[in-house]
């Protein structure tokens, strides 16, 4: 299942920044990395889903990871900056998909 959520968020992450690339789908080459990118990540997020995952956990997981690396890479390489209250947010974000695993873990059924 991990496996699965783990390639649905990376090839998200790449489709995402494939998506500035594509420079409004003028880009061939950034603007087919993109729909492939889209395509096979709501594939392996449904692959997680089939193999058992809660709903709930993975989209917040898949969701979460993906906005968090977006954010870093951004960060790092596309010199964009983060406000406080931003990096703050992304720590919320973070804390709510750890809560959610949490609960599901101590939950009965």
């Amino acid at each position: 299942m991990w496996f699965w959520l783990g390639g649905a968020i990376l090839s998200e992450v790449a489709a995402t920044l494939s998506l500035r690339a594509s420079a409004g789908f003028t880009r061939i080459v950034p603007t087919v990395i993109l729909v492939v990118g889209y395509a096979f990540s709501f594939f392996a997020l449904s692959q997680a889903l089939k193999l058992g995952m809660n709903i709930g956990v993975a989209y917040a997981v898949w969701s979460a990871i993906g906005v968090a690396l977006i954010a870093t890479i951004g960060v790092v390489f596309l010199r964009e900056s983060l406000s406080p209250i931003q990096v703050g947010g992304l720590v919320l974000i973070i804390a709510g998909v750890v809560a959610l695993e949490l609960g599901r873990s101590s939950s009965v059924g």
